[in-house]
């Protein structure tokens, strides 16, 4: 982003991010319909809203209701879609009650304790999330129409509120392989959670001997451990047992994955989940560094040095701007030059911001050119360190990875499907004659 980091609460990106939370706590319920028979009218509710908050997004988007740098100027479209959402809103209620009947549950949660209940408190834990960033997101429209003062909510409120969700959400990440379906004995819990609870509070320890002291990105990591662990064992028990069979480690383990495509790929998008938790952990060692300088000068942040070269003024039919190039130096070593940059658009009188950025697995350094002081004798600079910001991006490609895998048909419905086509084929060919 123009002004460092990857996530702002942003309206806009918060009416995108909730129904991908209702989304997603679907996939995991339906499940339960599948193998039980239960949560029916839950689901039915599940997806309803991500219909319904996907139209909300699309309303918030385009009316210019709120204020957001990726919202469109307001328009008269805005009723048409508000109009559309209260009647779907409707619609849906109506659909739901009239067929509730229909929808009830085959079975019944038979222990706390079990796979089943996970999933519930997965799905609470998701909801839950939803609802304070969509509180969040409406609270300032809501006091405008009360009080007639918009009153803003800033990124403090999410991160207070969503941050310990996230935080048991993860957990339940882990614990969910942990458990038995039905019900899982105690013999059972020590005997899955030993290593996995061992490695993550070992991890914990060492990283507060080094010197963590963040209690919620220390709490994140030692989560991230645990669940890395949990689901890297049941590869391994899984391609284990396949070994016996004369197969070798590693094709044990790619058969052992697209024999149950769904279940496995599944694993590999909560990998991903862990990536992006990793990358989130950095947020809480954020560092900032604001400097009037001039060609010359040095900016020290963190274990980096900026050093100033020049400025350079450009001017062409599309914009103006003005140009920092300056060479980065850590511990005494030079590392790259960057050249951070501000533009003027001569249509829309827009200042906008090109960010230099110097990316490493550990951390990314932002560099935003803001332009001269006040008195033009300086230019002012602002640097942040982004650590593990990168570990999102990879998370973002491993999430596509388990997508894509659990997309693929697994080894039974290729199966089956096989079986039926000489049916076919023989059917027609006896028609024929």
């Amino acid at each position: 982003m123009g002004w460092g980091g990857y996530w702002g609460w942003d309206p806009v990106e918060n009416a995108s991010l909730m129904p991908w939370l209702t989304g997603t706590a679907f996939l995991h319920s339906v499940i339960m319909q599948e193998r039980k028979g239960m949560m029916k009218v839950w689901n039915m509710v599940l997806i309803l809203a991500t219909f319904l908050l996907c139209i909300l997004g699309t309303f918030l988007t385009r009316s210019g209701i709120v204020s957001s740098v990726h919202s469109f100027a307001q328009s008269p479209i805005g009723p048409f879609f508000s109009t559309f959402l209260i009647l779907m809103t409707a619609l849906s209620l109506y659909f739901l009650f009239t067929r509730m009947e229909e929808l009830k549950s085959e079975n019944r949660l038979d222990s706390v304790v079990s796979r089943e209940s996970s999933f519930l408190f997965n799905n609470l834990v998701l909801l839950a999330t939803t609802f304070a960033v969509l509180w969040g997101t409406i609270f300032p429209i809501l006091s405008e129409w009360v009080t007639n003062e918009k009153r803003t909510v800033g990124a403090p409120f999410f991160n207070q509120v969503n941050i310990p969700i996230g935080l048991f959400l993860l957990f339940l990440t882990g614990v969910g392989p942990l458990l038995a379906w039905r019900k899982t004995s105690l013999r059972s819990l020590r005997k899955n959670f030993t290593i996995p609870l061992s490695a993550g509070l070992a991890a914990g320890a060492l990283f507060v001997a080094f010197g963590m002291r963040h209690f919620y990105a220390t709490v994140c990591l030692m989560l991230c451990v645990f669940v890395l662990v949990t689901i890297l064992a049941e590869f391994h028990r899984g391609a284990r047992a396949r070994r016996r069979q004369s197969q070798g480690y590693w094709q044990s383990l790619w058969i052992l994955t697209f024999r149950n495509t769904r279940r496995h790929g599944g694993y590999i998008v909560h990998v991903a989940m862990v990536f992006l938790f990793v990358g989130f952990a950095g947020a809480g060692f954020d560092q900032e560094q604001q400097q009037a300088m001039v060609p010359g000068d040095k900016l020290e942040i963190g274990s980096y040095t900026l050093e100033m070269k020049e400025v350079e003024n450009a001017d062409n039919p599309n914009y103006s701007s003005a140009k920092a190039r300056m060479q980065i130096w850590k511990k005494g070593q030079a590392l790259s030059e960057i050249t951070p940059e501000q533009r003027l658009y001569k249509a829309s009188k827009q200042p906008t911001s090109e960010v230099a950025l110097h990316r490493t697995l550990k951390e990314d350094l932002y560099v935003v050119f803001a332009g001269p002081d006040q008195d033009g004798s300086s230019f002012i600079i602002h640097a942040y360190i982004k650590p593990l910001v990168a570990w999102i991006w990879i998370g973002g490609a491993v999430f596509i990875l388990g997508t894509v895998i659990c997309l693929i048909p697994n080894q039974h419905e290729r199966e089956r499907a096989a079986q039926k086509v000489p049916l076919k084929v023989e059917a027609r060919s006896y028609a024929k004659v």
